[in-house]
Order: C-alpha cells, then sequence, then structure tokens
C-alpha cells in the first residue's frame, strides 16, 4: 500500500473490531510468548512475532485481529511462541522489526500496509529472515502478503443496504481516504447501483462517489464524536443504513443509530459487530469480514511446519476461500425480508462463479 503521512500515521482501520479474551488484551506483555509449557516452547520453538501499527494491540480491530491468529495458530500448534511490540509512532516501525531481527524470531509480522515501508527496508537487508504483511503487496521475496478483496463483500452489503432501506438513501464514510478504507467504499457504491439497476430504483448513496473517487471522512480513526456528527448530517439527509469504514470513530455512527429508535441500522466493517462491539449488536444489520485472524493464524502454522510462505503470490481473502464475506444478520435475521436474503446469496454465487465482476482502483493487484 502506498505511504502516507501526518495523521495517516494511525492504524488502517476498516472498522470494527475484535474483543478479545484475557490471554489476547492489551495487558499481554511484550515480546513475551503466551501460554504452553516452558518444555514444548523450549523444544523446536518457532517465535511467531509481531509488530502493531499505531492503533496498539487493543484496537478492537486491526491489531486486535491480527493478534487473535497467532494465539489461534499456537493451539494448532504448540511449537509456536506468539509474542508482539507495540508501536506508538510511525518512527517505531522500524525500529521494532529489526529489534525482532536481533531476537531471531521465525515469523515477523507487519500490521497494516502504512508498515510497507519499513518492512520492505528490514526485510531487503535481512533475506534469511521470514517476514509477513497484512493489507499490503509483497514488499521482497522473504516477505509473505495477506490482502483482501474487500470489495466483493462490500458489494453484497451495499446491495442489502439498498434492499433494506425504508428511505431510499444509505451512507458510507471513511476513516481516511487510503485503498483498505475507499475498497470497501467502492463495493458497497456498487452494490447500491446493481441494486437500482436490477430492480429499476434509486436508492441514493451518500457519502462516496466513486467515480470522481471523493467523499466523506473523518480523518480520524478513534474519535466516536466525529463518526456522531457525521452520521448525524446523513439521518438529516435520511439516510437510515449507514457503512462506517472508519475504526473506532466508527462507534459513533452506532451510537446514533441505537438512539434512533430501531430507524437507523448500521453495517459494520473487519469483524462480526455483535461479538466485537456486543452493546450496539441491536443496531448492526451485519458485517463487512476481513477475516485476517485467519489468514495470519494459517501463516504462522505453515511456517512452523516448515511449508514455504512465498511471496508470490502470497494469500488474497475474497468470498470464494472465506477470506471476506458477511457475518450472520443477529438480532436483523427476523427483520429481513427472506426474499432479499435470498437475493445476496444469489448474488455472492455469482461473484464467485464471476457471472457478476466486482472491480475497484483500490484492491490488490
Amino acid at each position: 500500500m502506498r505511504p502516507v503521512r501526518g495523521k495517516r500515521i494511525l492504524a488502517i482501520l476498516a472498522a470494527g473490531g475484535l474483543t478479545l479474551a484475557a490471554a489476547a488484551c492489551g495487558d499481554a506483555p511484550d515480546e513475551t510468548p503466551s501460554g504452553g509449557s516452558s518444555g514444548a516452547a523450549t523444544a523446536a520453538a518457532y517465535k511467531a512475532c509481531m509488530v502493531t501499527d499505531t492503533g496498539g494491540i487493543d484496537d478492537k480491530s486491526f491489531n486486535a485481529s491480527a493478534w487473535a491468529g497467532l494465539q489461534a495458530a499456537k493451539t494448532q500448534a504448540a511449537n509456536i511462541e506468539p509474542s508482539y511490540v507495540a508501536s506508538t509512532a510511525e518512527a517505531d516501525y522500524e525500529p521494532n522489526l529489526r529489534g525482532f531481527v536481533t531476537k531471531k524470531c521465525n515469523f515477523i509480522l507487519s500490521v497494516g500496509g502504512l508498515m510497507g515501508d519499513a518492512t520492505k527496508k528490514v526485510a531487503s537487508e535481512n533475506t534469511d529472515s521470514q517476514f509477513a504483511i497484512v493489507d499490503s503487496g509483497s514488499t521482497g521475496a522473504n516477505v509473505y502478503p495477506m490482502q483482501f478483496a474487500t470489495q466483493q463483500a462490500a458489494f453484497l452489503a451495499g446491495y442489502l443496504a439498498a434492499g433494506y432501506s425504508k428511505t431510499g438513501t444509505v451512507a458510507t464514510f471513511g476513516g481516511l481516504k487510503i485503498p483498505p478504507v475507499t475498497v470497501f467504499m467502492d463495493g458497497f457504491a456498487d452494490g447500491v447501483a446493481h441494486y437500482n439497476q436490477v430492480k429499476g430504483k434509486s436508492v441514493k448513496l451518500l457519502g462516496w462517489d466513486k467515480a470522481k473517487q471523493a467523499g466523506s471522512f473523518t480523518e480520524d480513526f478513534a474519535s466516536p464524536a466525529k463518526g456522531k456528527a457525521l452520521a448525524n448530517t446523513f439521518v438529516g439527509q435520511r439516510a437510515d443504513v449507514i457503512l462506517p469504514v472508519a475504526g473506532g470513530t466508527g462507534l459513533g455512527a452506532a451510537e446514533v443509530a441505537q438512539g434512533s429508535g430501531g430507524k437507523v441500522s448500521i453495517i459494520w466493517v473487519d469483524q462480526d459487530g455483535c461479538k466485537s462491539a456486543a452493546q450496539y449488536c441491536s443496531v448492526f444489520m451485519t458485517t463487512v469480514v476481513k477475516n485476517i485472524t485467519d489468514a495470519v493464524e494459517k501463516a504462522a502454522v505453515a511456517g512452523a511446519s516448515g511449508q514455504p510462505l512465498a511471496a508470490t503470490p502470497g494469500y488474497l481473502g475474497t468470498l470464494e476461500n472465506n477470506g471476506v464475506e458477511l457475518a450472520p444478520f443477529n438480532q436483523f435475521d427476523s427483520k429481513i425480508d427472506a426474499g432479499l436474503k435470498s437475493e445476496v446469496e444469489a448474488l455472492k454465487a455469482d461473484v464467485i462463479s464471476g457471472k457478476v465482476k466486482v472491480e475497484s482502483a483500490n484492491a490488490p493487484k
């Protein structure tokens, strides 16, 4: 992913999150393996080491999802020793990565495309070390990339939102105008447009113009107040379904929905909102899931078993391999028309088969 400066040193959150068990939360000691017996750790230990971006280990989204993946990997391979170090600023990325090289980690994971440059530099200088990165293309022969075609699942969400809307107006907004955010918005916009084409409707989308690549951004991933203000603006324009792609900022939109008396619904991103932010489950229609946890778990287990982690083609999460998906409808299951559910399922099959193409300039290359 392209480097971003200024405020963009914030974590790339596609918002939403994952509430981890105590073993995986922010109080886990930096660079300290978790769980397992000392005997198992000593014999043929596989050090799986993760560098967070500035969102931190307890961001309820990106970093938390990746850390959960390493925790899950340990349940599959007892010799895996997961550890992490947190980055508080962009300047921490390179030294944190170098620190894990010095500690002779077998698997060094960078979380987020904003770490692309630092990962490329450190990896190129340490070709005997195995690196991996989430949401970035390959940055070297010894870097395993994990990317996600989020536009595919977001397309289904856009169709669903348009079909569910009672006002004929839906909305989306992002934290920053960067590819891992706008790829969600592109897919969502195309889903709304597809619904209009198929049904002969004119559901309006606020917050994003795919053709112009212009829309609404809070410039922040950790300000519910900003999300609340923007969501209120959209509601004032009659939007009744909102897709926030803005990390913790998106919780402000969930708060607006919660206070709307059932008139406004939210489609969450990254992790099933009813699991990661359960206090807002009643307003989460579904979630555009990015299965970072599964991708990281599989990569770490493969590495620990001696399988090569190839830079090309790396990993691409799609609807077909469940790397991206729509979460269950949870409390909305009885509210969504059965016919609309069937249409979304059929549309998923069409995307997987290639009958329906979902394209985005912001999608992984």
